[in-house]
């Protein structure tokens, strides 16, 4: 008899959630960067453990809205949770810890806040969450202790389990224990496929990626990208044309760069990617574009599966 259900990954920002599911699948999956919010839509990674196939839902970070994408992606992130087998709620100790020594910066507060914020969303949640405290290796095992004793006094955790995602310690017990967890029944995906995402919408995500990587500094929370074609060639090879998309003059610049070599080494990096995601030889052609209300198009909200009208 074979088991399948799906895994809710929930957290703050940049608590490692999309780290963490790359580490249990196996494989990349979805997007890494250190920018906070870099997950903007529920990505599925599918790992095998055993006779078990679990879908891995790498949710939005849950935090304090501010626009209507804010609003939807955190949405998304709960209804997520709803509907799944399991939830594991991803906490950053270090940031945790931080705050109670009292020398946290402002990005370990928002954290704290934020877990705050989904503990008591998970008092709402059938059944009990799994907690999984991340980045274990920056801590001594005594605080350690301390901080699960505190946090399974809300009673809205079955399990505790202590990860580094980066590193993988703690992963794999954690995954066994998950596949423990899913009910009975057949496979949901062929063995051999690792995600459920669009071609078309992985490869704007790759793209994504890289423009965090190379101006995480510069460039804000105000970014977009579309693959607007998508050719197979009778070689055998891919040509992929994306827009980039900003709010402003100034980002477009940055995105660019001097003589353009900011956009190109994000072109370069992405098309080395998407070659090795796609085994197949990749053209890619970017376009840089000035929309200030692309987060506000309802087609865009339409592409990525969110709520329009949150």
């Amino acid at each position: 008899m074979t088991r399948a259900g799906f895994v809710a990954v929930i957290g703050a920002p940049n608590a490692g959630k999309s780290t963490l599911v790359n580490a249990m699948v196996g494989s990349k999956v979805t997007i890494v960067t250190r920018k906070v919010q870099t997950t903007r839509f529920p990505v599925r990674g599918v790992a095998l453990e055993g006779d078990c196939q679990m879908v891995l839902v790498d949710t939005p970070g849950i935090f304090t809205p501010r626009r209507r994408l804010d609003r939807a992606m955190i949405r998304s992130a709960w209804a997520n949770a709803q509907g799944a087998d399991a939830i594991v709620h991803l906490i950053d100790a270090s940031a945790q810890l931080a705050v109670a020594d009292g020398n946290a910066n402002g990005a370990d507060r928002a954290a704290a806040r934020d877990v705050a914020s989904i503990i008591e969303g998970l008092r709402t949640t059938p059944g009990q969450a799994i907690l999984a405290l991340n980045k274990i290796d920056l801590i001594r095992r005594d605080r350690l202790l301390a901080l699960t004793a505190t946090l399974t006094q809300t009673q809205v955790y079955g399990e505790v389990f202590m990860i580094s995602a980066a590193k993988g310690s703690g992963v794999q017990d954690l995954k066994r224990h998950l596949a423990s967890q899913m009910p009975e029944g057949p496979w949901l995906y062929p063995a051999e496929q690792s995600a459920d995402t669009p071609v078309r919408l992985l490869a704007a995500e790759i793209t994504r990626e890289k423009i965090y990587l190379r101006v995480h500094e510069e460039l804000p929370y105000a970014a977009s990208v579309e693959t607007t074609a998508f050719e197979e060639r009778d070689d055998g090879s891919a040509g992929i044309e994306q827009t980039i998309l900003v709010e402003r003059d100034g980002q477009r610049g940055i995105v660019l760069g001097k003589g353009g070599q900011t956009l190109k080494w994000i072109g370069e990096a992405a098309r080395m990617e998407l070659a090795e995601v796609l085994d197949r030889k990749v053209h890619l052609f970017l376009h840089v574009k000035v929309k200030q209300t692309w987060a506000e198009d309802r087609g865009f909200y339409q592409d990525v599966g969110l709520d329009f009208d949150v």
